[in-house]
């Protein structure tokens, strides 16, 4: 599996509520169109830990089962195109690609 990690803020004067409104609804449903994405989640980050400063505000996570899928949907020039107008909108992204290497849930 592969997953992209995608950590971001909003630039100053942004509205919070107006970009939660975005992210949940117009860009959840474009993201969950890419084709091979299996899962796509999104996070408010509310605090750290031995950290006075939290450097990120906003996480989205999407999951791919293998490499080339992965490469195949992000790096199609048409998405490209989507992600670079986003991105405008955006502050200070890291995009962290990872493979899994383990995988275990806990049964409760």
């Amino acid at each position: 599996m592969i997953k992209l990690t995608v950590l971001y803020n909003l630039p100053p004067g942004a509205d919070h509520e107006e970009f939660i409104r975005w992210r949940t609804t117009t860009h959840q449903k474009e993201n969950m169109e890419m084709p091979g994405l299996i899962k796509s989640d999104f996070y408010v980050i509310e605090n750290t830990w031995k950290s006075e400063n939290v450097p990120y505000k906003y996480l989205t996570e999407a999951y791919f089962t293998d490499q080339e899928t992965f490469e195949k949907s992000f790096y199609d020039p048409a998405y490209q195109e989507k992600l670079e107008k986003w991105l405008e909108n955006l502050a200070d992204p890291i995009f962290l690609i990872s493979k899994e290497i383990l995988s275990e849930e806990k049964k409760v």
